[in-house]
């Protein structure tokens, strides 16, 4: 069966988060901007930045310049430049820390990288305070419809979820995700930290994607892998700092229940995940028992890119008690909590609202909301709203 093809892209896909980077790059001196592999980094910054010199340190004589020379180096780039990928030199870090003392300039550098770990941990040893942080994930349900390039069912999107090569390049998502998994393993794995065994890591990875929406269960993981637990604490880790998965955190109200203390894993694209599961056609995936798991885990990366795209504090927890109460996401603003449950559904279900009447009931909020995939708007008489989760998601956007 063949998969939705996306009508070549010729232009660049208009980012929402330009207008942060541009006011972080008039405020610091210098700018980074993470995120996971072929997310945009680089095409971003050299739109933004287009008087700026680009210099890839992937490039094995720059990166050689830099590391034996690297004040010739910056002397080099005295006017400023874009670094991609600069956590392939970490020793860079501490004469640019000098180099920026010595300058007035604001944005003077923009310095990018697939690797959180290692550039967090460069920044917070020579650079803390005089540069500004950005994350940059793939493509957000806003910028697609912005093109009007997004695929018109939820099954379409989940498959082939937001990463830009699928859609400004046209690369099918059964070619590119494999390559994308296997570049990811031999790169950034190796590079935090050097995993000899890959068949081990791979297997883990795909029984992640498995348990994906689910608690992370870590001792569960190292008796399937065959590996000890700080083993899989690592590996947990490097996949967090490389931007492949993300842990959504309890709230720490139990309103007086014993409540569940376990972060819950999402992928930030839920492509991978399909890879991963050996997903690959839009049959596979309406008939697969985690269509509902991927769902959620879609619409939960959704509204961390939300966040993300403007530099805001990542809000976002979840609730479950000891007795299987569970909501699937609470935003937190400074203490006035939103519940909202997501449902793969088309159809409404008094089922659905059982969890957010209990909750509800124990923390006396007013308001909740429920997401799903049908098209009805409703207004309970309990305060939930009903929403279509794609039309809930782009109005809050505006």
């Amino acid at each position: 069966m063949q998969f939705h093809i996306f009508p070549y892209i010729c232009f660049m896909i208009k980012r929402a988060a330009k207008e942060k980077l541009l006011q972080l790059s008039g405020v610091f001196k210098a700018v980074s901007v993470t995120g996971p592999r072929q997310s945009g980094k680089t095409t971003l910054v050299k739109s933004l930045f287009p008087e700026k010199p680009y210099v890839s340190l992937e490039n094995p004589d720059l990166r050689n310049f830099a590391l034996n020379d690297p004040r010739g180096f910056l002397e080099t780039y005295a006017d400023g430049a874009i670094f991609d990928e600069i956590q392939r030199v970490p020793a860079l870090f501490s004469y640019l820390q000098e180099k920026l003392d010595d300058s007035k300039k604001k944005g003077l550098y923009i310095l990018t990288g697939s690797n959180n770990f290692l550039m967090q941990e460069s920044i917070s040893q020579s650079l803390s305070g005089r540069i500004g942080s950005f994350i940059l994930l793939p493509f957000s349900l806003q910028e697609l419809a912005n093109e009007k390039i997004i695929p018109v069912t939820d099954d379409d999107l989940m498959l082939n979820g937001f990463y830009p090569p699928v859609y400004d390049q046209n690369i099918p998502i059964t070619d590119w995700c494999p390559n994308y998994i296997r570049t990811y393993i031999e790169k950034d794995v190796r590079q935090i930290k050097n995993i000899t065994d890959l068949l081990v890591f791979e297997r883990f990875l795909s029984l992640l994607a498995g348990r994906c929406s689910q608690e992370l269960n870590m001792t569960s993981l190292s008796q399937e892998v065959g590996v000890d637990v700080k083993t899989i604490q690592s590996w947990i880790g490097i996949l967090e700092t490389s931007f492949i998965i993300y842990l959504l955190k309890p709230h720490y109200k139990n309103f007086n229940k014993t409540v569940v203390k376990r972060p819950k894993v999402y992928f930030y694209d839920t492509s991978l995940v399909c890879s991963l599961l050996g997903i690959r056609t839009l049959n596979h995936i309406q008939t697969h028992p985690l269509r509902g798991a991927l769902f959620e885990n879609m619409v939960i990366s959704e509204f961390v890119k939300q966040r993300s795209n403007v530099g805001e504090p990542i809000n976002l927890f979840y609730w479950r008690d000891k007795t299987g109460h569970e909501i699937d996401l609470i935003v937190d603003n400074a203490g006035n909590l939103l519940p909202i449950e997501i449902k793969s559904g088309k159809t409404i279900n008094n089922d659905f609202f059982k969890n957010i009447d209990y909750w509800c009931r124990l923390s006396n909020e007013k308001k909740s909301i429920l997401l799903y995939s049908g098209n009805e708007y409703q207004k309970r008489t309990n305060g939930t709203e009903v929403y279509n989760w794609r039309k809930y998601i782009l109005n809050e956007q505006k």
